[in-house]
């Protein structure tokens, strides 16, 4: 492997089946590159009861200040059906300028890339980089997301770690490189709704309590009227129902409970407990008796604009010639955690293939990706004029 070759150092991770939550090798591959480079390497383990255990690691060059960090996951989610992929899943494969592989878009590509711009402005300073630069790589982002990143801060923490400003590889963007990086997320919230009636003949419903109305009510309260019109940096809050069951296989027969799930990404403009309080006091206005669970995944969060941001924006414009959209759009990701502790700004591949059947980017992006991070490094580590 060329040492200083993203591409190289991707396909080497590829190679490693690392399906969520098993490492399969692939934090080995990282940190012998790295170590190769200069940076400190330190890994721990952690688990709970009910959870697999999930090793992490935390890699830094330099001892000053400012310690600009890049996050990420080399977890990857199942290929699926194999017999499907043009080419499988974990032989990283290379046609026609295109990049396959488990993994590609989600998102180890992002961490070779990274990797590599670091090594290159390490070598180019002969280690003395004005500051420091670091990694944190965690395996569970796919899966709980209990055992890694969000415990991996509080560790390195207690170690005397500080980190300035965190940069997460997720893929940000919709069609090409360079339209969008994320500065914050919205909340996620999952609540599962059940309704108990009493079962009977559909001949003689006067003799039952259908759930069912009752449910269709209850969902109706909480779609009609929308949570909220959007706030200055985030879109609408949207509930979406993602279930309705009652598991009846007759039409004869009234069942004795029905039940939903639904989905709510919620904006900051509310918590988590407030979203539950408006789902509570809708349902409790159709006046029937249910059941209701509720998990709250992730908070809102917004990383305000500022020095990090900007110098991502100007590196994502100098090398793509696009000024990024600075978006909370998406789903959750582990800068939900980052956020407690310093900055963060997420900027990744393009994320249209990311958890499908042939995933893919373009060659040319892992190249570009890995000088957009290196431009960011020097420019946020004032290296740009030495």
């Amino acid at each position: 492997m060329s040492a200083f070759d993203p591409v190289s150092l991707s396909e080497d991770l590829i190679r490693c089946p690392s399906i969520t939550p098993i490492d399969a090798g692939a934090l080995d591959v990282l940190q012998a590159f790295l170590e190769r480079c200069g940076f400190v390497c330190h890994r721990k383990i952690f688990e709970e009861d009910g959870t697999a255990p999930v090793d992490n690691l935390y890699a830094r060059l330099g001892t000053e200040s400012p310690n600009l960090c890049f996050a990420g996951h080399t977890d990857v989610v199942p290929p699926g059906d194999e017999s499907l992929w043009t080419y499988p899943p974990f032989d990283p494969t290379i046609n026609d300028g295109v990049f396959f592989g488990r993994g590609a878009t989600d998102m180890k590509c992002a961490i070779a890339a990274f990797a590599v711009a670091a090594a290159r402005i390490a070598d180019k300073h002969h280690n003395d980089v004005g500051g420091s630069i670091s990694l944190l790589i965690t395996g569970d982002e796919e899966a709980t997301s209990i055992n890694g990143t969000k415990k991996a801060l509080p560790w390195i923490t207690d170690m005397g770690e500080v980190l300035d400003g965190c940069i997460v590889g997720e893929p940000t963007n919709p069609h090409h490189l360079g339209e969008m990086a994320k500065i914050g997320r919205r909340g996620s919230l999952n609540g599962h709704l059940v309704v108990k009636g009493v079962q009977g003949h559909a001949a003689y419903p006067h003799m039952a309590d259908n759930p069912i109305p009752h449910l269709v009510h209850m969902l109706s309260a909480l779609i009609n009227e929308p949570l909220d019109g959007g706030s200055d940096h985030f879109q609408a809050s949207t509930l979406t129902v993602t279930t309705v069951d009652v598991g009846n296989e007759t039409t004869n027969v009234i069942p004795a409970e029905a039940r939903a799930g639904f989905n709510v990404r919620f904006n900051d403009l509310h918590t988590g407990a407030g979203v539950e309080k408006i789902i509570r006091d809708r349902l409790d206005a159709v006046g029937v008796g249910y059941d209701l669970s509720i998990r709250v995944s992730g908070e809102s969060f917004l990383s305000p604009p500022g020095k990090l941001s900007d110098v991502m924006v100007a590196a994502v414009e100098r090398v793509t010639g696009i000024r990024p959209e600075l978006s909370t759009t998406g789903g959750t990701s582990d800068a939900r955690f980052i956020k407690n502790y310093c900055p963060v700004v997420e900027f990744g591949l393009i994320s249209d293939t990311a958890h499908k059947t042939d995933e893919h980017v373009l060659v040319d992006d892992i190249h570009r990706l890995s000088e957009i991070y290196g431009y960011a490094i020097s420019q946020y580590l004032n290296l740009a004029e030495k």
